[in-house]
């Protein structure tokens, strides 16, 4: 009887993990344009209170990531964290970097499959390049990130 029983609980186990490993997949967009250039992965909370220490480097960073009218920010993505554009970097994608799915030609920004890839207030990794003297819209933003060369939701 025991032996059912455990037999049972380990089915049901591969079941669940197989089903949690079938959901949702991160959708990665890259662009070939910072290729051979190493990105040094930064706390986004260490990198917009050290921004002049990272000014033209090359860095990695999570953050959840609004757009709107006027609007294309990174913002710390901790309940607890300050979320006020001063503490948000200006995303600046270009047209220099197209980003592409990966193993694909569907841009990030293309509409396919009936829909456009929704980012907006999305977590997301960004990799790019640090510009203290790039912020943003009006000048209300701590920094930008230029040359954003992967994302991934």
């Amino acid at each position: 009887m025991v032996p059912d029983k455990l037999n049972k609980v380990f089915l049901i186990t591969i079941l669940l993990v197989f089903l949690w490993s079938c959901g949702k997949q991160n959708k990665v967009f890259e662009s070939n344009c910072n290729n051979g250039i190493t990105f040094k992965k930064v706390g986004f909370t260490e990198l917009v209170n050290h921004l002049d220490k990272y000014d033209k480097q090359y860095v990695e960073v999570t953050g959840k990531y609004v757009e709107g009218f006027e609007q294309s920010a990174l913002f710390n993505d901790s309940l607890f964290a300050d979320h006020s554009l001063k503490k948000a970097l200006w995303v600046d994608f270009s047209q220099e970097c197209p980003l592409y799915l990966t193993g694909t030609r569907t841009g990030l920004f293309e509409y396919n499959n009936g829909t456009f890839t929704q980012i907006n207030k999305r977590y997301i990794t960004v990799k790019g390049k640090i510009n203290t003297h790039n912020t943003g819209y009006l000048k209300r933003y701590r920094g930008s990130i230029d040359r954003v060369s992967f994302i991934k939701l």
